[in-house]
C-alpha cells in the first residue's frame, strides 16, 4: 500500500481541490481535507464515506479523514509590468524535465502565430537561453534601461547574458529576488503581447518574486510522465494555487522515444501519466511533446525546432501546445 494506491481509491470522489494531505503509514492512512468550516455539517456524509472506502483497502487497518479549515492567505496585489498584456510562468517541481525547451519553443510559436513576445529566463543558478537560442552578446544598457537581445522572432533576457557561461552563479534569495526584480524593471522589453517566463525549478524564492512583481495571467506545468517527476509537478500547481495564479494546464515532455534508425516508439518514462495527473488535479492537459533527437540538436545549436524545422514531429508537437496555450489565454 502506497499513496498512489490512496489516490486511486480517492478518484472517484474528486476531491481535488479539497485534497490537502495523505499519510500512509505501515497499517493507517490519514487523508486530511481541507474546506470551509461552515461545509462541513454537509460534507460530514462523504467524510464517512471515504473513511470506510479507505478502510476495505488491503493492508489497511486504521483509516481516518479529518476536516482542515485552512484560512487561505490574501491574494498578492501584483504591481504589474507595463506595456506587458500577459505574463505566463512556465515552471515545474523538478529540474531535467525538459521545461526550459518547452518555454523556449513556446515563446518561438507564439510569436510565429503573430504576437508580440518576450521571453525572460529566470533560473539565475542554471540559465539555459544564451545557448539554445544562440546568443552570445552582451545587452546594451540606454538610459539605466537594459536592451533585451533578440532572436527567432522573441525578445529576450537572461542572466546568462551578463556573465560568462562557466561562472557560478553562487547566490543567496535576496540576491536573486534582486536579479529578477531588475530583469522585469530595468529592461526595455517595450509592448508586449506576451511575456514567457522560464522559471527555475521547484517552489521557492522566484517564484514568489515573480508573483509579487508581475501579474502573470496563469502558469504551465511541465512534467515527464513518471511518477517522481508527477509527484513535484503536483506540488508545483498546489504552489501556484496557493498563490492565486491561475494554472493555465500541464505538458508531458519526453511522452514518448523514437528510434531515428527504426522509428520504433518506447515509451521510455512511461507514457500519458501527466495526462492523468492534469485530470486528477481539474487542470487542462495542453499535449504532449515526444523526446527526439533533434529537439536536443537544435537546442544544443541555439535553433529551437520550431524555427529552424517548423515542419518536424517536434515542431508540430509544440506548436499544438502553443496553440492549446493561446487558447486558454484568449478565453481567460
Amino acid at each position: 500500500m502506497n499513496e498512489k494506491d490512496i489516490l486511486a481509491a480517492l478518484a472517484p470522489y474528486k476531491l481535488e481541490k479539497m485534497l490537502d494531505g495523505v499519510h500512509v503509514g505501515e497499517d493507517s492512512v490519514q487523508v486530511t481535507l481541507a474546506i470551509r468550516r461552515e461545509d462541513e455539517p454537509v460534507l460530514e456524509p462523504l467524510r464517512q464515506e471515504i473513511e470506510a472506502r479507505l478502510a476495505t483497502l488491503k493492508g489497511v487497518k486504521r483509516a481516518s479523514v479529518v476536516f482542515t479549515a485552512h484560512k487561505p492567505p490574501p491574494p498578492p496585489v501584483p504591481m504589474g509590468l507595463p506595456g506587458i498584456k500577459k505574463v505566463i510562468a512556465v515552471a515545474s517541481g523538478k529540474g531535467g524535465v525538459g521545461k526550459s525547451t518547452v518555454a523556449v519553443n513556446l515563446a518561438v510559436a507564439l510569436a510565429q502565430s503573430g504576437l508580440t513576445v518576450g521571453l525572460l529566463d529566470a533560473d539565475i543558478y542554471g540559465p539555459s537561453l544564451p545557448r539554445m537560442l544562440g546568443l552570445t552578446l552582451r545587452p546594451e544598457v540606454r538610459e539605466g534601461m537594459m536592451i533585451p537581445l533578440e532572436a527567432w522572432g522573441v525578445r529576450c533576457m537572461s542572466i546568462g547574458f551578463l556573465v560568462e557561461e562557466e561562472v557560478a552563479m553562487v547566490w543567496r534569495g535576496p540576491m536573486v529576488a534582486g536579479a529578477l526584480n531588475q530583469m522585469l524593471n530595468q529592461v526595455a522589453w517595450g509592448e508586449l503581447d506576451v511575456l514567457v517566463v522560464d522559471m527555475p525549478p521547484g517552489t521557492g524564492d522566484a517564484q514568489l518574486t515573480l508573483v509579487q512583481k508581475a501579474s502573470l495571467a496563469g502558469a504551465v506545468i511541465v512534467s515527464t510522465p513518471q511518477d517522481v517527476a508527477l509527484i513535484d509537478a503536483r506540488r508545483a500547481v498546489k504552489m501556484f494555487e496557493q498563490v492565486h495564479v491561475p494554472v493555465l494546464g500541464m505538458v508531458e515532455n519526453m511522452s514518448y522515444f523514437c528510434c531515428p534508425g527504426c522509428g520504433q516508439r518506447s515509451d521510455i518514462f512511461g507514457h500519458g501519466g501527466a495526462a492523468a495527473e492534469a485530470e486528477r488535479m481539474g487542470v487542462k492537459f495542453l499535449g504532449a511533446v515526444p523526446l527526439l533527437l533533434q529537439i536536443r540538436e537544435t537546442g544544443d545549436a541555439g535553433a529551437p525546432v520550431c524555427a529552424s524545422a517548423p515542419e518536424s514531429e517536434a515542431a508540430v508537437a509544440l506548436r499544438a501546445v502553443a496553440a492549446q496555450v493561446s487558447a486558454v489565454l484568449a478565453a481567460g
